[in-house]
């Protein structure tokens, strides 16, 4: 439900007003929990005035892993 309403809600609400704005209540210490996760994940980070922004994209992470020219070679062990 956090996931969601963040991705829709990107760069709007800081935290506390985020909680206050979930369509379905939740205790305030889980929703610190959830929110911890999620920039621990690289889902969500803040931004410089506290704003809870989204910064997950799958696809563009998708996209670098297949770039040969982006790989770290591996060193030969002698």
């Amino acid at each position: 439900m956090i996931e969601e309403f963040v991705q829709e809600h990107s760069g709007e609400f800081r935290r506390r007003a985020l909680w206050s704005s979930l369509p379905r209540k939740m205790m305030y210490q889980t929703f610190k929990t959830a929110i911890e996760y999620l920039i621990e994940s690289n889902k969500i980070t803040l931004d410089a005035n506290g704003k809870v922004c989204w910064i997950f994209n799958p696809e563009l992470v998708r996209y670098y892993m297949a770039r040969e020219d982006l790989r770290i070679p591996l060193k030969k062990e002698n």
